[in-house]
């Protein structure tokens, strides 16, 4: 190891760690070449392809290196969440409904294509110009940009290095949900903390949210396994030594670097876009339903953040400002009020943080802190965080068991199949009180907000 391992948890969560081998991979990638401070690890931490899922690694550009491990296959997977003038106790009868009309409107599942169908010409201008682009094209509010990390396009993408795969396979991906973990959520705000921040962010106790998480879907997942590939052969010509193969990388100024990096920024668009076409069937959903205007009901976006990227960041080590190439995979960035990243309307209360939970208890919305800043390269937890695999769910749990459950908790369950509601079971996650307990008391990010669901889609 070149530097150590450092995790945020508790006794009981570092132990959980320890046991599905996620903690050796914290101490592999703190192998790596040009890695500086530690291998970081959030209290959501679980194993993952190659780095840990909830691992943070900070690499500096000259004799660093840049890893689709340590990014995911699902490059840009992130929340949206969008607030509503409503309040609950008015329109609590209309729940089932709305979840039913987003069901039919926004599709979902593995594969799954949509309405929204581009060619070779609008690809190239999607995944380089990102949400702004779309806006242009009738898919939202011009003020949208304002709630979406680095105003909803991340720079470097380079359309010409996307595979005919990787083409074909975000064609028709753009305003789909996808399967796994991804939902959709009708939710109560239950709970406020910080009354201040909470104004900033528009939101009120026992008022209607809807909360968003999915990726860059096909598209973003084929980027992942070509690079995998080109990067094996690349470390081994560096003279790189990898503790374990699935940590193949480049280094970051060597052309496979820098075409992963180039790469990977068209996933991060085509992600975002594809939030953003679903934010506009959620509105579109919401207006059908209520017979109002999504501009009379407040569906404003909150944020639109992403757990799983890598990119180049300026942060203060042993007293030298020095810029790096920092990975977050399973983990979200958690900027300070004035930091020159958050956006200008939430520069006075700190960046919003996202953290979604199971859909059988809560979610969290969080702020920024300066803390996160000097522990963990601004990062702090991105969700529960698995602590049973999918096959180990299905096996200890029966879906059409779950929903009823649910629905006796008086949650709407909408699902493709009852083996996936298994999959993404309560019992499948770490408790997210608890585990947004770490990050708060650690001073990583502050709480805001607790959200309870009331409806939730899953692919």
């Amino acid at each position: 190891m070149l530097v150590p391992g450092r995790v945020f948890a508790d006794r009981d969560l570092v132990e959980i760690a320890a046991q599905e081998k996620a903690l050796e991979q914290v101490c592999n990638v703190a192998c790596l070449p040009g890695i500086v401070t530690a291998s970081l690890a959030m209290p959501d931490i679980h194993w993952g392809y190659g780095f840990a899922i909830g691992g943070v690694a900070a690499f500096g550009l000259d004799d660093g290196i840049i890893s689709p491990g340590g990014v995911g296959y699902d490059i840009a997977c992130g929340v949206r969440l969008i607030r509503s003038s409503l309040r609950i106790r008015d329109v609590r009868s209309r729940v089932p409904d709305l979840i039913r009309e987003l069901s039919r409107t926004i599709p979902a599942g593995v594969g799954r294509g949509g309405d929204v169908r581009l060619n070779h010409s609008e690809m190239d201008q999607l995944v380089a110009g990102g949400v702004p682009w779309l806006i242009t094209r009738g898919y939202g509010w011009p003020g949208d940009v304002d709630a979406i990390e680095d105003g909803g396009v991340f720079e470097g993408a380079e359309p010409a290095l996307l595979s005919t795969r990787a083409r074909e396979r975000g064609f028709s991906q753009s305003g789909t949900l996808g399967a796994g973990n991804h939902f959709i959520e009708v939710q109560r705000v239950e709970r406020i903390f910080d009354e201040d921040a909470a104004a900033a962010f528009g939101i009120f106790e026992d008022q209607l949210c809807l909360m968003v998480h999915s990726g860059s879907r096909g598209l973003g997942h084929q980027i992942c396994t070509e690079y995998v590939k080109k990067m094996a052969g690349a470390a081994a010509r560096a003279g790189i030594k990898l503790p374990d193969r699935q940590l193949a990388c480049a280094p970051i100024k060597s052309r496979e670097g820098e075409d992963y990096y180039a790469a990977m920024a068209c996933a991060v668009n085509f992600a975002r876009c594809n939030r953003q076409v679903m934010t506009h069937m959620v509105r579109q959903s919401f207006e059908y339903i209520f017979k109002s205007s999504a501009e009379n009901l407040g569906l404003d976006v909150v944020y639109d953040i992403s757990h799983n990227m890598a990119r180049f960041e300026e942060h203060e080590v042993g007293g030298e400002r020095l810029k790096l190439c920092v990975h977050r995979k399973g983990a979200t960035r958690s900027l300070p009020a004035g930091h020159p990243d958050v956006p200008d309307i939430y520069r006075a209360s700190g960046q919003p943080v996202i953290v979604p939970g199971d859909m059988g208890t809560a979610s969290y919305l969080l702020k920024g802190t300066e803390k996160a800043l000097t522990e963990s390269f601004g990062s702090t937890c991105h969700g529960a965080g698995r602590v049973l695999g999918r096959m180990a769910a299905k096996k200890l749990i029966q879906g059409h068991e779950l929903r009823t459950r649910l629905e006796g908790q008086g949650i709407t369950v909408i699902a493709g199949r009852p083996s996936t509601l298994a999959e993404e079971a309560p019992e499948a996650y770490k408790d997210i009180d608890r585990v947004v307990d770490v990050c708060h008391n650690a001073g990583l990010s502050e709480k805001v907000a607790r959200l309870t669901p009331l409806g939730v889609i899953k692919g």
